[in-house]
């Protein structure tokens, strides 16, 4: 199934877990930030090439929307989302911190290639389904990360309205709604796995390069 994408979205720190194990002050308003096309690759089972010299890169897993059409206030959710997946936000994570101190963008630390890997795209169910459901990252066999919409700090309408107000938001943009606890670097040759429930959803192998 073939989707278009053509903004990529992203929230920083909207899960309050995760906020506090890397010392951030939760948000009082959406922590938007944005990455390239380039950045998108499905992940199919195949390697996947990330950068290796470039200090500690970190995995995110996320809830991952696709936007069916022009936002307009008071939309439902279920109207304006039409499909769903779990992907994983990479971070070069020292690079990141680097460019923080000097006061500049975090493009390079968040918008790389390959930075933003989606498992294969599914209908969206609707909220109230979604929230039955955890989605989860697994590395090499073992569970690493576990989040639910539940536990967003700041909803989806509230990321969605926000996100149109200030950037804008239509047909076929996405969003990464944020990660949960538990984010944690990579290594050469790790097997991610991303789960909806119990489904495995979308897998690949890293290469650092």
């Amino acid at each position: 199934m073939t989707i278009n994408v053509k903004n990529i979205f992203c929230i920083g720190r909207n899960y309050r877990e995760h906020g506090q194990e890397v010392n951030n002050v939760v948000p009082a308003y959406p922590l938007l930030f944005t990455k390239t096309t380039h950045a998108l690759v499905e992940a199919n089972g195949q390697e996947i090439f990330l950068p290796g010299d470039k200090g500690q890169l970190l995995y995110e897993v996320e809830f991952v929307a696709h936007i069916a059409r022009q936002y307009e206030p008071g939309i439902k959710l279920e109207d304006l989302i039409d499909y769903m997946t779990i992907g994983i936000d990479f971070t070069l994570r020292d690079l990141q911190n680097e460019l923080k101190v000097k006061g500049y963008p975090w493009e390079l630390a968040k918008a790389f290639i390959n930075s933003a890997v989606i498992s294969p795209w599914q209908p969206f169910m609707g909220l109230k389904a979604a929230l039955e459901k955890d989605f989860t990252l697994e590395k090499n066999g073992v569970e690493v990360q576990r989040g639910n919409l539940k536990n967003l700090i700041l909803d989806l309408p509230t990321l969605f309205e926000y996100t149109a107000k200030h950037l804008g938001l239509g047909k076929d943009d996405i969003f990464f709604t944020g990660t949960p606890a538990g984010v944690g670097p990579v290594g050469d040759g790790d097997r991610l796995v991303c789960k909806w429930g119990e489904q495995e959803v979308g897998s690949f192998i890293v290469r650092l390069s």
